[in-house]
């Protein structure tokens, strides 16, 4: 799981809404476009790119794949997320501290 493919994945409004319904528990793909409205091909593909960036697994249970959050990546995504955010403030602070003193 690479930090780009992961904030790919999360850069998606349909993603982050699938990420929120996972979070409850597990869902096919059909269901899952059933229940937010995107059809169910766009949402396999939405599946596959949660998939690559390690933030969903998926089981097979019967005729259909289910698809669980992963709670640990997502964990460590957001911890990835407040760094990068920390790093961010930082520079900004840096710059401003220059900007005032110009």
């Amino acid at each position: 799981m690479t930090a780009t493919r992961i904030h790919a994945a999360l850069a998606d409004d349909n993603r982050l809404r699938i990420l929120d319904r996972l979070s409850r528990g597990p869902a096919g793909p059909s269901s899952l476009a059933r229940e937010l409205a995107i059809t169910r091909q766009g949402t396999a593909k939405h599946l596959a790119v949660l998939a690559d960036a390690g933030l969903v697994e998926s089981r097979r249970a019967g005729r259909e794949v289910q698809y669980s959050a992963r709670p640990d990546a997502l964990r460590s995504a957001g911890r990835a997320l407040i760094e990068a955010a920390d790093r961010w403030d930082a520079q900004l602070a840096l710059l401003r501290r220059a900007a005032e003193g110009s």
